[in-house]
């Protein structure tokens, strides 16, 4: 497969470093370090990048958007996550949804949504799906028992649907203007065959925001709980078929879910691998740079190579995605697994080499190990890993 860029790649590439370099990068840490709880939503930040293109990067040229393929949508995150991986999330985020509005939505859903969206700099979206007592189980759910996953019930009444129940770490859920809401239609159902995806406004009557999560790290991403109190869902927002919510997550969305942890990760890496040479030249210890000391050889050397397989795995899974016409890769769900391992590796190693240095905090450093954190958790690790065995397995 050539794996070559185009001039339109290049293009978007060019222009997330720039603006990685010259934007993202002298506000993270500002972000990150703020004092006495989550670090501030910024919308200058977001303004300034929709303004450019990063929002809407996956709209549908029909639509009015960019409509870019996967291997931009790749190249473009892990370059805005090299100046800082929350903010690159904020972004790609929106891409997520602008895959599933094109693909699943009707023609009337994308003119009351889609269209708003593309118009307005702080329209961000979000998901509903992850609850305090169902998580990893709405990934992996038994396929015959009815009592796990979603929680969250949906009760139709004339034209309208009842929506009871609670979310929680939400993706942009202190500042969504539409999240996609996963429910229980039928609670006697296994996961599969009883789950009903609403679009959900955030004026909706009866839905209103709970608290806001102060993470570790990915401070600048705002994770927040979704409460849904007789929230009243017009059935002209349903997405797709009543008990059939799972097959909206199908399509693009479920590749560029694969795509774009791994993607983000690239750049936090490049961003590892950059601070840890910078110190190996700059920082000696016994009479010389750290760069010429074997161990130190050993550690830089293993963080370039887990980077670039990285890199390598990413881009041909975007190019693999790009040409099979929604057909779902082999090894999506690997590319997930080895992002995780790597991030941390790479990322420990960075700190390890700082740590040889001196050994004194290195607040730079520290974020992007706290940041690395996240994939260890993020969309169920484990469960990725026990998905990605059965899937091959199967074939």
């Amino acid at each position: 497969m050539d794996f070559s860029l185009n001039e339109v790649q290049r293009g978007w590439q060019q222009k997330a470093r720039e603006f990685a370099r010259e934007e993202i990068r002298p506000l993270s840490l500002r972000r990150d370090q703020v004092e006495g709880g989550f670090a501030p939503w910024d919308w200058d930040i977001i303004r300034k990048g929709s303004q450019l293109g990063f929002r809407t990067l996956a709209v549908p040229e029909e639509w009015g958007g960019p409509g870019t393929d996967f291997v931009t949508q790749g190249l473009v995150m892990a370059e805005l996550a090299s100046g800082d991986s929350a903010m690159s999330k904020a972004f790609s985020q929106n891409w997520k949804w602008s895959h599933q509005i094109a693909e699943f939505c009707t023609r009337d859903q994308k003119e009351r949504f889609l269209k708003p969206f593309l118009a307005d700099d702080t329209f961000v979206m979000g998901s509903g799906s992850t609850e305090p007592n169902a998580g990893s189980d709405n990934r992996y759910p038994p396929e015959d028992d009815p009592r796990a996953g979603y929680r969250l019930r949906a009760e139709r009444e004339g034209d309208e649907w009842i929506l009871n129940g609670e979310k929680a770490f939400i993706a942009n859920g202190s500042v969504g203007k539409l999240f996609f809401v996963n429910t229980r239609t039928n609670p006697d159902a296994p996961l599969h065959d009883g789950t009903t995806v609403f679009l959900v406004p955030a004026d909706t009557p009866g839905f209103r925001i709970g608290k806001i999560f102060n993470k570790s790290g990915w401070r600048f991403y705002q994770n927040a709980e979704l409460i849904f109190e007789d929230a009243r869902v017009p059935h002209a927002n349903l997405l797709g078929e009543v008990d059939a919510g799972l097959k909206a997550h199908g399509g693009k969305n479920a590749k560029f879910g694969e795509l774009e942890y791994a993607a983000n990760a690239v750049g936090v890496c490049d961003a590892a691998v950059e601070m840890a040479m910078q110190c190996a030249r700059m920082q000696a210890r016994g009479g010389r740079p750290l760069a010429g000391h074997q161990l130190v050889q050993l550690k830089l050397s293993e963080m370039h190579m887990y980077t670039e397989a990285l890199r390598s795995f990413v881009m041909r899974l975007a190019a693999e995605s790009d040409a099979t016409n929604g057909q779902r890769p082999r090894h999506g769900h690997f590319l997930m697994n080895f992002a995780s391992d790597a991030i941390q590796r790479v990322c420990y190693a960075n700190l390890a080499i700082h740590q040889r240095a001196g050994g004194m905090m290195n607040a730079g450093v520290d974020k992007l190990v706290r940041d690395a954190i996240i994939w260890t958790h993020i969309a169920g690790d484990s469960v990725q890993r026990m998905k990605s065995l059965q899937a091959l397995l199967k074939s």
